[in-house]
């Protein structure tokens, strides 16, 4: 379980300085030296920088986030809601995932988080009114950019987002994670309006690739304490990694998932085939030049490396299979690269 490395290195906004979030964030590391900067992009979006070695000792940049804070999601993205959207609190991972595309989109892999959660709060209501009268509520991710639980130790995101969301009429907060910091939800009572959704691997992928998260067994374990408190769960087996015996391990995965959880009680399930867009792609196969990853099964489709669609299409069928023995095909959700073309 990796939630709290040491942080050498504060980068602070002058203009959150005098912020109490700050103030609290920094108190946890007060041997850490304590850089104050205009930007966090002098620090974060620096040329000079290498991801790898940073990953070793990240910084932790501590800013504000300006302009647009809640985006609209891809069009094929759903989970049975109306209108989706996400947004990041945080950029970049404690965990070292392989396939994270963030290694291949920033230049960092210091911290950075935004302390203004106020800001994104604000711009989430006015988003949600825009659909108060919409048959379906809104939803809004986090954990796209970052773990949404991870860092919550030091952050406190979960617990002030989900207090927050109590006021938002129509609309459903999920927080995406591998990690087992579930703590505050269990001293919390289950709310209505927030999905807890899981990122899924058979043990010997997330052995290999998922490195520094918790195992499979640790997160069911923790599935299963937040399913007996009633929170709503979702599951992503999301990238569905391809490999020699996939189908045995994720049979073997999604057998032991719905042996332990209640079928009934999962709000829903998506799936998802590994795809990346080819400049980040590039960028991460630099990174690991050797690794199986980068080169099992890809092809390159208008600028997005995904796996050939004879592949995708297969690990798509057979996984969503194997769930739907377990669960009601209105839970399910494929996430395909190549949605509207000719099967």
């Amino acid at each position: 379980m990796v939630a709290r490395k040491m942080v050498d290195t504060l980068y602070i906004e002058q203009q959150v300085a005098d912020h109490a979030r700050t103030a609290k964030i920094a108190g946890r590391y007060p041997k850490a030296k304590r850089v104050y900067i205009e930007h966090y992009g002098e620090v974060f979006n620096s040329h000079s920088q290498n991801f790898r070695l940073q990953k070793n000792n990240p910084a932790l940049v501590l800013a504000a986030k300006q302009n647009k804070k809640v985006m609209p999601t891809p069009a094929q993205y759903e989970t049975g809601g109306g209108a989706h959207y996400y947004f990041s609190h945080m950029l970049n991972c404690v965990y070292d995932c392989r396939y994270c595309f963030l290694q291949g989109m920033l230049r960092s892999a210091n911290y950075l988080v935004f302390v203004n959660y106020e800001d994104f709060m604000s711009d989430i209501r006015d988003t949600a009114l825009e659909h108060e009268n919409d048959d379906k509520p809104a939803w809004f991710f986090s954990g796209y950019d970052c773990d949404s639980l991870a860092y919550e130790p030091v952050t406190n995101f979960a617990d002030y987002f989900i207090d927050a969301f109590k006021g938002v009429s129509n609309s459903v907060l999920e927080l995406r994670t591998k990690s087992t910091q579930i703590r505050s939800l269990l001293q919390r009572s289950a709310q209505d309006n927030v999905v807890i959704a899981y990122s899924l691997s058979p043990e010997s992928i997330a052995s290999e690739v998922e490195v520094g998260a918790p195992s499979f067994a640790k997160r069911l374990e923790a599935l299963l304490k937040l399913q007996d408190k009633g929170w709503r769960l979702g599951l992503r087996f999301d990238p569905i990694v391809w490999h020699q015996n996939y189908v045995d391990d994720y049979q073997k995965t999604v057998e032991q998932v719905f042996n332990v959880l209640d079928a009934n009680a999962i709000d829903s399930v998506t799936l998802g085939g590994f795809r990346l867009p080819k400049g980040f792609y590039k960028s991460m196969h630099k990174l690991y030049p050797e690794h199986w990853l980068f080169s099992a099964g890809l092809s390159d489709k208008s600028g997005m490396i995904t796996y050939r669609k004879s592949i995708e299409d297969e690990v798509l069928a057979n996984v969503g299979a194997m769930c739907e023995r377990h669960i009601s095909g209105d839970k399910l959700f494929a996430y395909s690269s190549f949605e509207g073309e000719a099967q």
